[in-house]
């Protein structure tokens, strides 16, 4: 199947949270296996359920264009678009305060590519912030099962540096020191709410 954005342009999807799964030889968790997204998720249903955080992944909304009906009782989309540029994956609200955030995995080991966002998602993060809401990324660094909470502050300013001519990734070593570790648990899975008490409250 076929997606394309608005503008007309073939969708491919990056290397992101739900393309790549965590080598389960690693993960010392029940789960094994499973994507960023997927975790986040429960983390998520976990906080639900707890009634600490409303905080869900946001729907794609997708326009089909070509269905093909091989049989009665099946169809089969063959081509749809984006129906708008999607912008951040996660959004909600915890403690009277709004929640939006990306989810970006990656299996370098040295640093994380800045093409992994798109100017619009790096927009959207600014003017969140710019409103007094809690923006940031959580980043995977997979073959070595790290997970980050980078403040959208902090990738605003790599994202300028990369604009002025300067390197396209953020170095595994800047990530270190101006991102925050969450340990990885059994329940929620990445307990990032923490991280904004930390720094919110």
């Amino acid at each position: 199947m076929a997606i394309r954005y608005p503008n007309g342009k073939k969708y491919v999807p990056a290397a992101s949270a739900a393309a790549i799964k965590r080598p389960a030889i690693q993960d010392s968790y029940s789960n094994r296996g499973m994507t960023l997204e997927e975790d986040l998720n429960e983390t998520n249903a976990y906080y639900l359920e707890r009634g600490l955080a409303v905080i869900h992944k946001k729907p794609t909304p997708v326009q089909i264009v070509q269905v093909d009906y091989p049989k009665r009782s099946a169809a089969v989309i063959k081509e749809a678009y984006f129906k708008q540029a999607s912008t951040t994956d996660y959004n909600g609200v915890y403690r009277g305060k709004y929640v939006d955030f990306e989810a970006k995995e990656t299996r370098s080991t040295t640093a994380f590519p800045l093409k992994n966002f798109h100017e619009h998602q790096v927009v959207h993060m600014r003017k969140v912030e710019q409103q007094g809401g809690i923006s940031f990324v959580i980043i995977r660094f997979a073959l070595t099962e790290e997970v980050f909470y980078l403040p959208a502050i902090r990738l605003l300013d790599y994202w300028a540096r990369m604009e002025d001519g300067g390197r396209k990734s953020i170095a595994k070593a800047e990530i270190e020191t101006s991102a925050y570790l969450i340990p990885m648990s059994l329940h929620p899975r990445i307990p990032y709410l923490s991280v904004i008490d930390q720094l919110h409250f």
